[in-house]
């Protein structure tokens, strides 16, 4: 294990920390508030650590797979609980264990939240809330990899440890350009949205902290009513955009190199909008009667489609009020999740293609037990270790998922409660039904219970493995006996 490299990685991520958190600093001073000193304070702390951490650097810049997990999920650690320090020691979240729930919640992009009444927070507060989705979306990580040389193959490891999907590859040959490309991609998109919103007439404060959160797909509002205050031309605009931001962001760069029918022709994007166009058809029948308005019913629906594909957690209405197949269709939604390499949530569709037609194959070969088939993905056949892989995470996701709503089950919540609880946790949804649905919150769940959802939004931002590595017997194993 090179742990000099993963010293390295940290302090580095550190001093981004440090930097970023200048800016609710600055919020601060533009608004006269009190709080922002607090911001100043954990980043000068944050700037000073990682520098001293940083003096001495690694004999060996090279690491795997396992370190690339280990720094991932240490990084991740790390950013969460110095980012809460601001909300806690200014007294905007007085307990601490919900100022790291409210951090963990942000920068995972989940988006659900212990407060009942966000607008009673400084500006500062409600900028670093919704910073901290922009800062998750794409991963802090990513964004190192624009700064620090590695050699041999550890860039590629600490992207695969960070980056959601079955499979992650290079856009161009090195990673470095990779990272800039899917930044410039990220920042464009986020411009273009914060352009569109101030079109329509949305104050900037607004229209910045709501960018952020849909650029995230994260859905920390600064409105005690979500989106559900706004304007239908505001609504639509954050609506389009969580279904774009929710899209692989290969597509995008294919389209940015004149290669149209290639982004757009896809299999997981045209599944993607396959699911949202048949969700947005089901909700929209079974809604109409109840909302009584074509506008505002096919509205509502195409929202809380986008919202909940992307899994980022906005709304414009309870739609724990709406009918049960309705809910239903919704909880599918959230199981299934957004494209692989976005910054959406859930299994991810591809994921859901690939275990579909691997059990269509399965089906096949007990018709004909002598045919050879292979399972095919995007025009291509998918290799034995992607499927491998795939299989794998859908087994461990049950296992955990099962252990964490049965944790959450001890406080004697009611079933829907419990396991929507865990699901919009988990896949970074934010808002589930019953007592966490979108007018709710998850104030009430005991310390332990915000322990569990903690655990599960980080592993559910990383996909599991990078979190659970730090629980192998081995891994400490190895840590003492490097120590000695």
């Amino acid at each position: 294990m090179n742990y000099s490299a993963i010293r390295y990685i940290l302090g580095y991520v550190l001093m981004i920390e440090g930097v970023l958190l200048l800016l609710p600093f600055l919020i601060g001073v533009i608004y006269w508030e009190e709080q922002g000193k607090w911001y100043l304070i954990t980043a000068l702390v944050c700037i000073i650590i990682g520098f001293l951490i940083t003096r001495k650097k690694p004999d060996n810049f090279l690491f795997y797979l396992k370190e690339g997990c280990v720094a991932t999920a240490s990084s991740w650690i790390l950013l969460s609980i110095l980012g809460a320090l601001p909300f806690w020691l200014s007294g905007e979240i007085p307990k601490i264990e919900d100022a790291l729930f409210e951090t963990v919640s942000g920068f995972t992009t989940t988006g659900a939240s212990i407060l009942s009444d966000v607008e009673r927070l400084s500006h500062c507060a409600l900028f670093w809330r919704s910073f901290t989705h922009w800062i998750g979306g794409m991963g802090v990580l990513v964004f190192l990899l624009m700064i620090i040389p590695l050699g041999g193959g550890s860039n590629m490891n600490l992207m695969r440890a960070e980056s959601p999907g079955p499979s992650v590859g290079k856009l161009v040959p090195r990673i470095k350009s990779t990272a800039q490309i899917l930044y410039v991609i990220y920042f464009g998109m986020t411009v273009v949205e914060l352009i569109l919103l101030l079109l329509g007439g949305m104050p900037l404060f607004d229209s910045v902290t709501l960018s952020f959160g849909t650029a995230g797909t994260g859905g920390f509002g600064i409105r005690n009513d979500s989106i559900g205050g706004y304007s239908p031309y505001v609504q639509w605009v954050i609506a389009i955009f969580m279904l774009l931001f929710a899209v692989n962001f290969n597509a995008y760069y294919m389209i940015l190199l004149g290669k149209w029918k290639k982004g757009i022709a896809m299999e997981e994007v045209r599944c993607y909008f396959i699911i949202v166009f048949a969700a947005i058809a089901i909700i929209f029948c079974n809604i109409l009667e109840l909302v009584g308005n074509v506008g505002d019913a096919l509205r509502h629906a195409s929202f809380q489609v986008a919202t909940l594909i992307s899994s980022t957690g906005y709304s414009t209405t309870d739609f724990d009020r709406w009918p049960q197949t309705a809910k239903m269709v919704l909880v599918l939604l959230m199981l299934i999740g957004a494209c692989a390499g976005s910054t959406g949530g859930g299994i991810k569709v591809s994921r859901i293609v690939i275990l579909v037609k691997t059990v269509a194959k399965e089906l096949h070969s007990y018709i004909h037990p002598k045919s050879i088939r292979k399972v095919n993905f995007e025009y291509k056949p998918v290799a034995h270790e992607v499927v491998r892989a795939t299989n794998v995470f859908f087994v461990t996701f049950m296992l955990v998922f099962t252990a964490s709503a049965f944790l959450i089950s001890l406080e004697g919540k009611d079933l829907v409660t419990t396991f929507t609880s865990v699901l919009a946790c988990f896949n970074n949804m934010g808002p589930g039904l019953a007592l966490v649905g979108p007018t709710q919150n998850f104030g009430p769940f005991t310390p332990f219970s915000k322990l569990v959802f903690m655990f599960d939004m980080i592993a559910g931002r990383l996909e599991l493995f990078p979190l659970l590595i730090l629980f192998h017997p081995a891994l400490w194993k190895d840590a003492i006996l490097h120590h000695k």
